[in-house]
């Protein structure tokens, strides 16, 4: 190969090179404009419009608002023995968050058990004389 052509295939290998980091530059830009980009932007408005309605923070619930909803728990977890909160949250129709207090509320009353840790938690009714209202 003479020098002339060797020159040649290099300069058009470095202009192929240049062109393929400037291709890959424009596109992880492109990536983190759409992962960084304002608050208000399109894309993020339909990334978190599927989320479920939550209570108003800082709204702390009352008493009665916590047994009625430990009410509606409890006979999703007698309709539906040893799920998973998830499921009972979609039963529901809330957020699994919301329904942590209940639970911990009706485990303390005697009223269901739970058998496993963090996600893989199941929840069973419990049956006897402890399980009554009280």
């Amino acid at each position: 190969m003479s020098t002339t052509t060797s020159k040649s295939l290099e300069i058009q290998i470095e202009e192929l090179i240049r062109g393929h980091i400037a291709a890959s530059r424009r596109a992880a830009t492109a990536a983190v404009e759409r992962a960084f980009g304002p608050a208000g932007s399109a894309g993020a408005k339909e990334r978190f419009s599927a989320a479920p309605a939550r209570r108003a923070t800082g709204r702390r619930r009352t008493g009665d608002e916590v047994n009625a909803l430990a009410e509606r728990l409890y006979e999703a977890v007698c309709a539906n023995p040893g799920v998973l909160m998830i499921t009972l949250a979609e039963h529901l129709g809330m957020p699994s968050s919301e329904l942590n207090r209940p639970a911990t509320v009706l485990r303390k009353k005697g009223r269901i058990r739970s058998v496993g840790r963090r996600q893989g938690t199941r929840y069973f009714p419990m049956i006897g004389k402890t399980a009554g209202k009280s």
